[in-house]
């Protein structure tokens, strides 16, 4: 058995792939398996993959499953002990896995790594470096837009990392299960990482562990749907996993703070999206009260 397994959600980002699989080529750690997962794409991904990557186990979807389920599928379809989730519009440095590895391995209650990952059109600047969330249930990228310190290689402990370049023990999946489908794309990574602490398992960003990373290529930055999809998903991330012990002092702050950010998108942008996908989410909270840890 291999040593990790790298999962690869795609749709439609055959020359993204591309990239993508020729860094995981060139890894110092040999010991992995790769699995793309092809999301319905109409560009011939499958087929381009099927014909030139023998040593690539493909995954083809008839249509678009969304990026939880992709992976989720990945993660079956394995068997190591540490899994690495890689969004197609990444490209990794050769040493990335083995820094992830070498900091999942120093304790066993560390059940997630994050990556420094870095803007491909502006290398010296951070895209991300994990995840934060404060006392709103706000979530950003850790370090998101700081400069790039490349001889930084000091092990921090953080909240989780982001979906796009991150390692998870497989051990931590068995327990709380893996990807919340019903998130589709967008703050999925968030949920699982709240789960994961929520259950006593530790997140370490490794900052060696670096990734160049063409931010929203897929989804586009600002997109209605991804404006419809963090609205709607937020509302779940919260009904999820923000702790009832917290909501007598910071439920106001939620609430305050989300109606404020709905009332600038419509001002500023006349935006609906952000408040349809609220409302959406508001629809089925019932559901997402039911899947509490």
């Amino acid at each position: 058995m291999p040593a990790v397994s790298v999962v690869i959600p795609t749709w439609n980002g055959r020359p993204l792939l591309a990239v993508c699989l020729a860094a995981l080529a060139g890894q110092t750690e040999r010991d992995l398996e790769v699995v793309v997962v092809d999301n319905g794409s109409t560009d011939g991904t499958a087929a381009w993959l099927e014909a030139g990557h023998p040593n690539v186990n493909v995954i083809a979807n008839p249509t678009n499953l969304g990026f939880a389920a992709a992976v989720n599928q990945g993660i079956r379809a394995t068997e190591t002990h540490w899994v690495a989730v890689l969004n197609n519009d990444t490209a990794p440095d050769p040493g990335w896995l083995a820094a992830l590895l070498a900091a999942g391995s120093t304790a066993e209650d560390v059940g997630m790594v994050s990556s420094t990952m870095l803007f491909a059109d502006r290398p010296w600047m951070v895209n991300s470096t994990g995840i934060c969330v404060d006392r709103a249930g706000i979530a950003w990228d850790r370090d998101g837009g700081a400069a790039d310190d490349p001889g930084n290689d000091e092990v921090a402990e953080i909240f989780g990392p982001c979906g796009g370049a991150a390692l998870y023990r497989r051990a931590m999946l068995d327990r709380i299960g893996l990807f919340d489908e019903a998130f589709f794309a967008y703050l999925e990574d968030v949920d699982l990482a709240w789960r994961g602490r929520a259950a006593g398992w530790r997140c370490l960003h490794a900052p060696q562990a670096r990734v160049l990373h063409r931010h929203s290529a897929t989804g586009v930055e600002g997109s209605p749907f991804k404006r419809y999809q963090l609205g709607r998903n937020k509302v779940r991330l919260l009904a999820k996993n923000y702790p009832f012990r917290q909501i007598w002092w910071g439920g106001a702050a939620v609430v305050l703070y989300d109606l404020a950010a709905v009332v600038y998108a419509l001002a500023a942008r006349r935006d609906v999206h952000a408040l349809r996908g609220r409302l959406a989410g508001l629809r089925s909270i019932r559901s997402a009260l039911r899947s509490r840890p």
